[in-house]
């Protein structure tokens, strides 16, 4: 399985892509949306992508209204990983195409307990 973090805090993608290769995933990393489009053109589809809302250059809403609007990445699960914590966000996210919601701080378990949700783990 292959999974993208896409954050501009450096130490939020290290403990996330950790998190995710101890559950056996792939994982690749990018900053922002913009460059996270970049990288999904370049190595191709992934299982699940973990999105933070507020990023500079494109921000998680602008990138899944991007990614939601490529029929090759349909199936792709998207969740959205941030301090957010107002409803109006969470069902905002969810309306434009996003899978999941994930507010920080998180844990390892409640990540795990996200993926199997979205039905990507068991």
């Amino acid at each position: 399985m292959r999974a993208l973090v896409i954050d501009d805090n450096p130490d939020s993608r290290e403990i996330l892509g950790r998190y995710l290769q101890d559950l056996g995933f792939e994982v690749f990393r990018a900053e922002n949306g913009r460059k996270a489009l970049d990288l999904l053109k370049a190595t191709g589809r992934v299982d699940v992508a973990l999105v933070d809302l507020y990023m500079p250059e494109m921000d998680g809403y602008r990138f899944v209204y991007a990614v939601r609007a490529e029929k090759v990445y349909d199936d792709m699960r998207l969740m959205m990983v941030t301090t957010e914590t107002d409803i109006g966000h969470i069902v905002k996210a969810l309306q434009i195409g996003a899978n999941e919601y994930l507010m920080k701080p998180f844990t390892k378990d409640m990540v795990h307990e996200k993926l199997k949700i979205m039905g990507i783990l068991l």
